[in-house]
């Protein structure tokens, strides 16, 4: 008997955790936050700040050459990028504190990646944008400079494709 109510306890308990999760991971997802007021430092040395994306759909994604599911995820967000840049979208990835910059402009320039890099060295901008520790992590940023979605972790870029077409689709 006290095994029966042992196990309905910790049942209860899995149920009640799995919808606490639900229910925050929802209002994660349909809430929405300013963009931090960022300035991106790119490779080649120029800057830019969130600011000069309004009116854009843009995509902010911090990464780390040495990150083994960014590497991976690179080809599809190439692939994002190119379908959606001349529609009123821009990309920013942002590589880590700790990438050395060598590594970054070699990965850029063999990648031919189409869209800004900048270098975070001095994790300035990974703390502004929620201090980012994990890679990769991407930001969705709506034409009003409102963050809508983020990703830790590779995003299901199909997903993510048809929300940047809602997005890019609004007034």
């Amino acid at each position: 008997m006290l095994n029966f109510h042992f196990l309905h306890y910790i049942r209860i308990s899995f149920i009640s955790l799995a919808l606490l999760v639900g229910i925050l991971g929802l209002n994660g997802c349909s809430s929405s936050s300013p963009a931090p007021s960022s300035r991106f430092v790119l490779l080649d040395g120029t800057s830019v700040q969130t600011s000069d994306f309004a009116g854009k759909v843009l995509v902010v994604n911090f990464w780390a050459t040495s990150c083994t599911s960014c590497v991976a995820e690179m080809p599809d967000l190439i692939a994002t990028h190119q379908m959606f840049a001349d529609k009123g979208f821009d990309t920013v990835a942002v590589a880590m504190a700790y990438d050395p910059p060598a590594f970054v402009v070699n990965f850029s320039q063999t990648r031919q990646l189409p869209f800004k890099v900048a270098i975070d060295n001095t994790g300035a901008n990974a703390r502004e944008w929620g201090d980012v520790q994990l890679t990769p992590t991407t930001f969705i940023v709506n034409k009003r400079g409102e963050i809508v979605k983020t990703y830790v972790g590779m995003p299901d870029f199909p997903t993510l494709n048809r929300l940047i077409e809602v997005l890019l689709a609004e007034a």
